[in-house]
């Protein structure tokens, strides 16, 4: 099976090629249908359990993109939350900072916060707390 180099496909062709959308389940029934052995056709069973699997399909693909669409939404209402907020982040050399959030962006999947002049991932957003009080420190894990 030829394989194309990783440089020349993009993640969203290679996840779209490892899941069954309805229109290739749908020319996968017509084939089915279509080649058939005449004296032995296809059990009406097989078809209704097949319609059953394809509208099955279709509603977990609904559901999945709902669900994604609830977790942005989410995402973005706690990120809007925390402007004006103080918060406490690690930076990219491993320094514990601390400051106030002044602002939101929603450029990249994962929303992003402005403290200070350093641009933060919501994911990275340590803790929360008022403005003027000073962030607990965490319990050494274990």
């Amino acid at each position: 099976m030829y394989s194309a180099p990783a440089s020349s496909t993009g993640s969203t062709t290679s996840a779209a090629k490892n899941t069954l959308d309805s229109q290739a389940f749908l020319n996968l029934l017509v084939a089915q249908l279509s080649n058939q052995d005449p004296s032995s056709p296809m059990d009406t069973n097989d078809l209704m359990a097949q319609t059953t699997q394809l509208a099955t399909m279709e509603q977990l693909t609904e559901l999945t993109s709902t669900s994604r669409e609830g977790f942005a939404l989410q995402m973005r209402m706690a990120a809007a939350g925390l402007v004006g907020q103080q918060v406490t982040y690690t930076d990219a050399e491993g320094v514990t900072q601390t400051g106030v959030v002044s602002s939101v962006s929603y450029r990249t999947s994962v929303p992003t916060v402005m403290v200070g002049d350093a641009e933060v991932s919501l994911d990275s957003v340590a803790t929360v707390t008022a403005p003027g009080t000073t962030p607990a420190t965490p319990a050494p894990s274990a």
